[in-house]
């Protein structure tokens, strides 16, 4: 059986494209990128225009990877790929869809683990911290290569709808609609603690070497283990979890130890190991820190209605009734911002048992808000 008919409606087969952008980066953080490279995948067909254009935005551990598959590893599905696609909600027989691994990624882009020309070593600890408004700049260069002048849309779930709001803020003259999805304006305290604790378990990890453990052969698995256990609790709902694992053991007993008893323990230590054999532990500092960062507001005075003042896109807000990490009342703060500029913003809650992780999930309701918002945005 083809991969085709084995995920309906797919783009199927897809191939990561790069570009090498020669022309410096100044970063917000005052640091500058003298040269990148930038991985990114499209669907669909760019219209005679260049007007079909919708850029996805990836959040913290995903990347350019976001529909069909690849011929030399047909499992491995993009991670929207339920959304994205034929006759999907984000149709690609109507709109070209771009996918793009941030700056600062470990999928392919320009990384920590990639060679800094400077040295010819990994930049290792000396690759800059980065921001949204950074990534932002680097894919309106992208789109600058690949001719678009303005998109369809921008959407993102969780970080990536941070990047869909701030599209509308540094380009708002290139963006026609933007859906923020399972979004918040500013990360709460309680979210950057969650986000300290998990870049402590890796920085004090023997192995991290203070950012430069490429030197040394090693990886500091420990601490992206006990990282990505950290998020996945953030991410599922107390009732998924109660309805996934609830308090199963599985062997049917207690052992009196501190191996794995309990059926989340095991989810979760799979989930850990897993994470820790794909994904840099420099990248997961550093986007950590640009979600700690994001605060379009800061710059007006803690007034995200000034920061979107600008807008000019279309918006479509979305939120998860379970989502405890960026609750339904953070997105409301970006729809009242929105209305009080008198932007056009249409607003969704879903009730949704998931938790945060909801914006990837193929429930009906959500996908179809998503269908019927995209089906009048014109090509």
């Amino acid at each position: 059986m083809s991969a085709s008919h084995a995920v309906p409606g797919s783009v199927g087969a897809v191939t990561p494209q790069d570009i090498a952008f020669e022309e410096p980066l100044p970063l917000k953080s005052g640091a500058v990128m003298p040269s990148y490279s930038i991985r990114y995948e499209t669907y669909g067909t760019l219209n005679a225009d260049k007007s079909n254009a919708v850029l996805v935005c990836h959040a913290l551990n995903a990347s350019h990877h976001v529909a069909g598959w690849y011929a030399d590893d047909p499992k491995n599905v993009g991670w929207w790929d339920n959304l994205i696609g034929p006759g999907k909600p984000v149709d690609t027989n109507r709109f070209f869809v771009i996918g793009v691994n941030n700056l600062g990624g470990c999928h392919g882009s320009t990384g920590p683990a990639s060679t800094n020309p400077a040295t010819g070593k990994p930049w290792g600890a000396d690759f800059p911290v980065v921001t949204v408004e950074d990534w932002v700049q680097v894919q309106s260069r992208l789109a600058d290569r690949l001719g678009i002048g303005q998109f369809a849309a921008v959407i993102g779930g969780s970080l990536g709808a941070m990047q869909a709001l701030q599209w509308t803020i540094s380009f708002p003259d290139r963006v026609r609609h933007s859906l923020v999805i399972a979004a918040a304006p500013k990360l709460s305290a309680q979210n950057i603690a969650f986000n300290e604790v998990a870049r402590q378990a890796i920085t004090t990890d023997p192995d991290f070497h203070g950012g430069n453990y490429y030197a040394h052969r090693v990886v500091p698995r420990r601490g992206l283990r006990v990282a990505r256990m950290l998020g996945h609790i953030t991410y599922l709902s107390d009732d998924a979890m109660a309805e996934k694992f609830g308090r199963e053991l599985r062997e049917g007993g207690f052992k009196f130890g501190f191996d794995v008893e309990f059926e989340i323990e095991s989810y979760l230590r799979y989930q850990g190991d897993k994470f820790s054999t794909y994904f840099d532990a420099n990248t997961y500092l550093r986007i950590t820190k640009a979600l700690d960062y994001f605060d379009p507001a800061m710059a007006h005075g803690g007034n995200l209605a000034a920061a979107l003042a600008g807008a000019k896109a279309r918006f479509l807000v979305v939120s998860f009734t379970s989502d405890w990490r960026f609750s339904p009342g953070r997105s409301r703060e970006i729809v009242k911002a929105l209305l009080d500029n008198r932007h056009d913003v249409s607003y969704a809650e879903i009730d949704a048992p998931h938790g945060h992780d909801a914006f990837l999930m193929d429930d009906p309701r959500y996908h179809g808000v998503i269908r019927a918002y995209m089906h009048n945005i014109p090509p």
